[in-house]
Formats: structure tokens, C-alpha cells, sequence
């Protein structure tokens, strides 16, 4: 029986045993569950400006935990090694109760561990490992951190929204067109920053590809969206070098990043640059 999986907006409609675009979720007898449920690819301590966050707890160190998939299909993406995998991915099992207890011992001890973000691939493909693993986290004092591209529908993310402390959403163009060519959806992503600002702590970043999303008119739109919603939400602004299949292409230059930067500088408090 076909299953239709309910956690982003390609709403895959899969044949038992189909797995879905993201390559990490299943038709198993009828419903669509987590197929890389426990299974970390990366396991590091991390500074959290390295997420990047740099207004939520900076100078302290996150656990960060990366599984395998990704729902989008960036040609410029800087994790493809695991975001790009299936099921055949390396990995070690870890479940909610064994992960929270690493970052509990972590916390525990100098230098500490606010807790554990979920980042490297795209964690939300692993719904329900997340969901799981924050409420444990929140039982123990630990926070939940998000790095993620937003492509999640409204209800999963208004169910796990309560056990997030924080996320830095990746805003990657300001264009329909821009995200059709990621095979993603402007509008979703923009109600997931909207959804979760106020809610938890958010940052955005967006990776300046040229001759993608390089132009002042689209940073300029985008800068005063965001700031529509709160004029202090941080973007980062991330510098592209060339990556999976975009290798041919020449790193962003200087001059563009600083032009953008300035642009956003005009409707944002805290714009910060990346890769520089």
C-alpha cells in the first residue's frame, strides 16, 4: 500500500519499500517511518559559532550530531559526503537515551556541552529521532539546537517547535525560481522562519553562490523580510567555495561579499560574514 510521508512539503508518495527523496525515510508495511533513526554519521564538539550561532550561549561548545540525507539537492553542498547517502551509509547506532547521556557527561565536565545540535546532513529527514532525543535532552537541563534548511510542513514543526531552544535556518535564495533549481520551496522555508522566530532562538544564514543569489536587489528583499519579522534576527552572510558540483566555478568574491553584507547592514542589527 502507497504511504505519503508527512514531514516536508515534496510529500513523497511511496511504494512499500520505496525509500523518499530524502533517502533516509521508508514505506515499511504501509507507513513511512525514520530509516536512519539512531544512525550518526559525525558525532563532534563543536564551538556553537560554528553552526553558525553567534547570539545563543557564545563561547560554549555543542555536541553535534549528523545522520545521512537531505531533502533539498544543492549543487553546492558542503556535507554531500553524508547528505547525499542512502542507507548505505557508514554509521554507529546510538539511540535518544545513549546520545543524551554522552552529552549529560560532556556537560558534566570542563570545557562543558550546552547539549547537542543536530546538524551536518539535514536533521529534520530523522524527524523522529530528533523529537525523541530533545524531550530527553530537555528532562536533563540540555538544550536542542536545529541546523537545518526549513523544508518541513507546519504540523511536524509546530509538534517539535516546544523542544527547540535553538535553530539557524539556511535561507538559500530569495527567489522561487532560486529554489526550484534546489528542488525546494521559497514559501515553506520563509513560514518556517516566521513559524519559529519568537519561539526559540534563530539565526539565518545564506551562501552567496555567483550568479545565483549574488545580486543587491535579492539581499536587499531578503534583509527586509527578515527584518519585517525582527530587525534583530542574525543572518550570516557565508562566502561560497567551489564544492560537489560546482567545482568550476570561482569562490565568491570579496568586493560582492561586502557590497551584500552593507545591503543587509541597512534593515538587520547583527549581520555577520562567513568563510572570509
Amino acid at each position: 500500500m502507497k504511504a505519503v510521508c508527512p514531514i516536508c512539503p515534496h510529500r513523497c508518495a511511496l511504494e512499500p519499500g520505496q525509500l523518499g527523496l530524502c533517502r533516509a525515510r521508508r514505506n515499511v508495511h504501509g507507513a513511512v517511518t525514520c530509516e536512519n533513526y539512531g544512525r550518526l554519521t559525525s558525532l563532534a564538539l563543536d564551538p556553537i559559532e560554528k553552526k553558525p550561532l553567534r547570539r545563543f550561549h557564545p563561547g560554549s561548545l555543542i555536541l553535534s550530531a549528523g545522520s545521512y540525507g537531505c531533502n533539498l539537492r544543492c549543487p553546492f553542498c558542503q556535507n554531500y559526503e553524508i547528505s547525499m547517502e542512502g542507507p548505505e551509509a557508514e554509521t554507529v547506532f546510538l539511540t535518544p537515551e545513549e546520545l543524551t547521556a554522552k552529552a549529560l557527561a560532556l556537560s558534566q565536565a570542563p570545557p562543558g556541552n550546552l547539549g547537542v545540535a543536530f546538524t551536518y546532513n539535514e536533521p529534520l529527514v530523522g524527524y523522529e529521532y530528533v523529537k525523541d532525543c530533545a524531550a530527553l535532552l530537555h528532562q536533563k537541563g540540555l538544550k536542542t539546537v536545529l541546523v537545518t534548511n526549513g523544508m518541513i510542513c507546519l504540523e511536524p514543526l509546530e509538534a517539535l517547535l516546544p523542544q527547540v531552544d535553538a535553530m539557524n535556518i539556511d535561507l538559500k535564495a530569495f527567489s522561487r525560481d532560486g529554489y526550484r533549481r534546489l528542488g525546494g520551496d521559497l514559501e515553506t522555508v520563509k513560514g518556517t522562519i516566521a513559524r519559529s522566530v519568537g519561539r526559540c532562538h534563530v539565526e539565518v544564514t545564506t551562501l552567496i553562490v555567483p550568479g545565483e543569489n549574488d545580486s543587491e536587489d535579492e539581499m536587499d528583499a531578503e534583509a527586509g523580510w527578515l527584518a519585517s519579522l525582527d530587525p534583530e534576527l542574525p543572518l550570516h552572510i557565508s562566502r561560497f567555495f567551489p564544492r560537489f558540483q560546482m567545482t568550476d566555478r570561482e569562490p565568491t568574491p570579496t568586493k560582492t561579499m561586502n557590497a551584500l553584507i552593507q545591503t543587509a547592514r541597512q534593515h538587520l542589527r547583527y549581520v555577520y560574514s562567513g568563510n572570509c
